[in-house]
């Protein structure tokens, strides 16, 4: 049985260090293949792993001296502390002394981060963050969400690809429906981007593209890959973290009003808390930076245990399903191609 490495940045996220650790350790205990390095702070890693039950052969600790902060410039940041908790997950990754990295910290240093330290698969234009989000159908891949805010077509074209080798693998989703985000189903609307994007999806024999999709039908599965600029995804992806807290809240006000209500309320509120947890996106754990040559996880800045919990194991199917592998191979052999084509003229 191989033994998946995953190093989580225990000092990430606003409910750090307690939801990364006790996340990390959750799935360690669950997952026989994992094995855990919790990077930062060592004394206070040690206080709240002290009063838990887990495999001790599989965890490990790693005491980092420096924290990077959300508001620090991500560059000068990953420059100059090279003893940060992010720093050294992504170097882990870099020698190959992790398969995996998990971080709930500033989303600007782990982007660079990536690209930096970890390093592009050859091919890859940029990396995109993929997050998925809960529809009537399942769940659907919506990359970019958080890591080019302004993109080209031939980057949405390798987000595409990229989304859909992690869908069908992943998620085991065979030869996944891809849409492009977009204000309309005619072609002819959209923004410049999305115009000249649609036509290289439409040429593009490794994806299924099924056209624009409106933001207002991804609930319903529309699609089981939605790809956009960072700009747009991002906002919907907000849009949703909202919806169902908000869904919630009002319902539950409304049947306060009446007596009739609260009979109705408490006969309801089982079914109605179940059916909003299942579309809330947070329990899909984190978002992988897709394109490069080891596995980042970027987990919500107010995840806790059981999103790092999720998260983590999200890498164990990574992992396993040797989507890295996948993607090199895509890119590759597109590139191959394209170097083909440049020397034959065209």
């Amino acid at each position: 049985m191989d033994i998946i490495r995953v190093a989580v940045d225990a000092m990430g996220g606003d409910h750090a260090p307690e939801a990364p650790v006790r996340g990390a350790i959750e799935a360690v205990t669950e997952n026989e293949q994992l094995r855990i390095i919790l990077l930062g702070d060592e004394p206070a890693i040690r206080s709240i792993i002290g009063t838990l039950h887990y495999p001790e052969d599989r965890v490990t600790v790693q005491h980092c001296t420096e924290r990077i902060e959300m508001a620090e410039p991500p560059v000068a940041a990953i420059q100059k502390k090279k003893d940060s908790s992010i720093v050294r997950g992504m170097m882990m990754l870099r020698r190959g002394e992790a398969d995996a990295f998990v971080s709930a910290g500033s989303t600007g240093a782990v982007l660079v981060g990536g690209q930096v330290l970890v390093g592009r698969i050859r091919g890859v234009e940029r990396p995109p963050l993929g997050a998925l989000m809960p529809t009537e159908k399942g769940m659907s891949l919506l990359i970019d969400c958080g890591a080019n805010v302004d993109a080209r077509p031939a980057w949405l074209l390798q987000f595409a690809e990229m989304g859909s080798i992690y869908v069908e693998h992943a998620l085991g989703i065979p030869h996944p429906t891809v849409g492009i985000l977009n204000i309309g189903a005619e072609e002819e609307k959209g923004n410049a981007l999305v115009k000249e994007t649609i036509p290289l999806l439409k040429e593009c024999g490794s994806i299924n593209f099924i056209g624009s999709v409106e933001a207002r039908d991804i609930p319903a599965g529309a699609a089981d890959v939605i790809v956009t600029d960072a700009f747009s995804g991002n906002i919907v992806m907000k849009m949703y973290e909202g919806t169902a807290t908000t869904i919630y809240r009002i319902a539950k006000n409304g049947l306060k009003k009446s007596v009739p209500g609260m009979l109705g309320g408490l006969l309801a509120k089982g079914t109605l808390k179940k059916a909003l947890k299942d579309f809330d996106a947070s329990k899909y754990g984190g978002a992988p930076l897709l394109g490069l040559k080891g596995l980042v996880v970027k987990a919500h800045g107010s995840s806790q245990d059981t999103e790092f919990r999720i998260a983590v194991n999200q890498c164990g199917i990574f992992y396993r399903e040797n989507i890295n592998g996948l993607i090199k191979e895509r890119m590759e052999a597109e590139s191959a191609k394209i170097r083909a084509l440049k020397q034959n003229g065209n």
